[in-house]
């Protein structure tokens, strides 16, 4: 009986024993860069019996043998990490997995929402990798860097606390908040949080309220809320503003005789209807040769913002203005955006000029770079300038015709230099005097648009050639290039097979530029109005253009050399550039190359973040624009498959909405990836990209920025 006892105790302190090692090691394998002793984990275990204790202290000693745990100091210990570890960027599903991409892997890997840990989305990771039945898993031990400890979402007032639930939808948890840290917020309110803690044994992390941003679904509110998701500023601190307002006027007569003077020179600016900053003019004046020499004259915004003074500061953390739908947030004060360095008609203003002597036939005889003052001699519209091009009489018409017919002729020789030949498909909200949008339109990009967009491509081309490529025997200058890598074969390979399902082929020539073989497949879809099909997958299929010091060309301009010159009202590199190109031309000393690839990796960063946002208020106001319009039928084109539904936008008005997998009638339809289409497993109908529909609208959400529909039968052709 005692021999059974004995036994018994001995299997019982066996089972003990490898439930607390599980317990220990997970502790340990949880919290990778702690040391803890035998009290701190038997404190952490909730144990306080005596003889346990001592278990886990003999425990500890048998799992540094084993090589679990690693001596780190006396009485002392830490994980021992033998598994194979990866770092990298974790991105949430809507069901609360995780993916980690990572340069030490061509593949996502897999994280299963039981292993995310406390990581959020968009971190940086470190974590363990198995082979779970052939499939490669991770499980995040370490949060890295967090890439915001500030989100946006709705607020949810209880009891006793309240619950925060991001609009990120990658944002897989709520947050506790106390009702003493919700800083007067009410009920569904959207506002701007920040985590506080996240305790060792909570699900959720703990936050407190720093900005009340309104009424969750007005207008105003989700705008603020976009700016404030993507960590772009909505108004300039108080000081910034003050030192703006402050700046003279006037410039002295000194500072006009430093300055080649184009005043008598005819001088037009040429931009939208609504626009308020104009950075760019264009100056004609017929040579005694017969030749042209073109003025392309910038705001001079560097003669007003100094480097490291308060409002450069501003200008660099911003790093670009912000274009959303209803509301333009500036990279600069308003006083030098729509003001001081706004070329408007009539005033005189400082400049950054680039002059051309060209031919007849556009053939670049010299140039010139150098300060400037200017004297706009009239504004125009793109409309407006596209009459005089049509055929119109009017003011200057003389100048714009030559200017257009310059423009047509580079922009010829580019497309014959590869360089390609892809129109935007973006949309133009009519708002009225409530900026609610009443009316959306397809941007059509005019030939009026086209010269101006010819002369600046000219100007950035030059600017970035005189300053990477040097005369013979002078060293390369440290520069900002605006660069766009060549195409991944296997992204062009991609592309290949998708277009050949629509009756496309592509034909890359040996020797010749990729670019050459697209521009043939968008004229042809263009030709048979399915270029708002097939563009959208060539853009799929290039590299994205980013800001560099180190210069490798631009694939879609096809030019060797190419920056960003031409606005530095809103776009800060350009503003590096004025600077640099003054000191080359100036022969002052030579910037630190490595400052500024750091400072192109913020302004790319800062420019993806606005195009984000941008997108975001488009899609906010594509559901207020159909807001009332639920229950109420269109016709549309398929513009997107996945595995959960299928993406129709409406042929008018090109509003986007979802068609659910789920809502499909009549069978049972799934994602076919590799054929890119939704088929119905016993009717084998499918659904793919540029196919048209009917659709009903079910429910436009403000919130989400979601538009749902339900197919319909196209209707019966007359």
């Amino acid at each position: 009986m005692a021999k059974k006892r004995k036994i018994r105790m001995k299997r019982s302190n066996v089972k003990l024993k490898t439930s607390l090692r599980r317990k220990v090691l997970k502790i340990f394998s949880a919290n990778p860069s702690k040391n803890y002793n035998y009290k701190q984990i038997s404190a952490l275990l909730d144990v306080t019996d005596s003889n346990q204790r001592k278990l886990i202290n003999q425990l500890l000693l048998e799992m540094v043998s084993a090589k679990d745990l690693k001596s780190s100091e006396r009485g002392k210990y830490s994980f021992n990490n033998r598994r194979e570890t990866i770092v990298g960027q974790i991105d949430f599903t809507r069901r609360g997995s995780a993916f980690i991409r990572t340069e030490q892997s061509d593949v996502d890997i897999f994280v299963h929402k039981k292993n995310t840990g406390k990581a959020l989305s968009g971190d940086i990771v470190s974590a363990f990798i198995s082979n779970r039945r052939g499939k490669i898993e991770g499980q995040v031990h370490e949060i890295l860097e967090r890439s915001r400890n500030e989100f946006v979402g709705t607020l949810e007032i209880m009891e006793n606390f309240a619950f925060f639930t991001a609009d990120n939808r990658g944002i897989h948890v709520d947050f506790f908040i106390p009702l003493n840290k919700i800083n007067g917020a009410t009920e569904r309110d959207k506002v701007l949080v920040e985590i506080t803690d996240w305790p060792d044994r909570a699900d959720s992390p703990f936050a407190k309220v720093i900005e009340v941003l309104g009424r969750r679904g007005e207008q105003n509110t989700e705008m603020h809320a976009i700016l404030a998701e993507f960590d772009l500023p909505y108004h300039f601190p108080e000081n910034v503003n003050a030192i703006a307002n402050a700046i003279p006027r006037e410039f002295t007569q000194e500072e006009i005789n430093s300055r080649r003077d184009f005043r008598d020179i005819i001088t037009i600016t040429i931009d939208p209807d609504d626009a308020k900053d104009f950075d760019d003019a264009l100056s004609v004046k017929k040579l005694p040769n017969g030749n042209v020499e073109v003025g392309v004259h910038i705001a001079d915004v560097g003669h007003y913002v100094r480097p490291g003074s308060v409002i450069d500061k501003e200008a660099y953390r911003r790093a670009t203005s912000v274009y959303l739908v209803d509301r333009v947030v500036p990279m600069l004060p308003e006083i030098l955006s729509n003001d001081l360095c706004s070329l408007r008609p009539n005033e005189e203003k400082l400049a950054f000029s680039v002059v051309f002597e060209l031919d007849e036939k556009a053939n670049l005889i010299s140039e010139w770079f150098g300060k400037s003052i200017i004297l706009s001699n009239k504004r125009f519209t793109y409309a407006e300038a596209q009459n005089i091009i049509d055929g119109s009489n009017g003011e200057y018409s003389e100048e714009i015709i030559q200017l257009n017919s310059l423009a047509r002729k580079m922009r010829s020789d580019r497309i014959d230099e590869g360089a390609l030949e892809i129109e935007s498909h973006e949309v133009k909200f009519e708002l009225n005097m409530l900026d609610q949008p009443v009316a959306v339109h397809q941007k059509i990009s005019l030939e009026a648009n086209k010269l101006i967009e010819e002369f600046m491509l000219l100007a950035n081309k030059q600017v970035a050639k005189y300053i990477g490529a040097p005369e013979k025997g002078n060293p390369i200058r440290p520069f900002v290039y605006r660069i766009h890598d060549k195409p991944d074969p296997e992204k062009l390979s991609d592309l290949k097979l998708f277009v050949n399902r629509f009756g496309y082929k592509i034909k890359f020539e040996k020797g010749k530029p990729a670019s050459l073989a697209l521009n043939r497949l968008l004229n042809e879809a263009k030709e048979n109005g399915e270029a708002a099909l097939i563009s959208p997958m060539v853009i799929k299929s290039m590299a994205k253009a980013v800001y560099s010091s180190d210069n490798i060309g631009h694939y879609g301009l096809a030019f060797k050399y190419y920056s960003h010159f031409t606005s530095p009202i809103r776009r800060y590199p350009d503003l590096i550039v004025h600077r640099l190109l003054f000191d080359y031309l100036s022969h002052n000393n030579i910037p630190d190359g490595k400052s500024l690839e750091s400072q192109c990796k913020h302004c790319s960063e800062q420019e993806k973040k606005a195009v984000d946002a941008e997108r975001s208020s488009i899609k906010f106001m594509q559901v207020r624009f159909m807001e009332d319009k639920v229950g109420e039928t269109f016709l549309g084109k398929i513009s997107g498959v996945t595995e959960w539904g299928i993406f129709v936008e409406v042929e008018d008005s090109k509003c986007e909405g979802l068609v659910r997998l789920d809502s499909l009638a009549g069978d049972y339809f799934y994602f076919d990836p590799e054929q890119h289409l939704v088929v119905g497993h016993n009717s084998k109908k499918t659904y793919g990209l540029g196919d048209q529909v009917n659709v009903k609208l079910t429910n436009a959400d403000l919130i989400t920025k979601q538009l749902d529909f339900e197919m319909k039968p196209l209707p019966k052709s007359s």
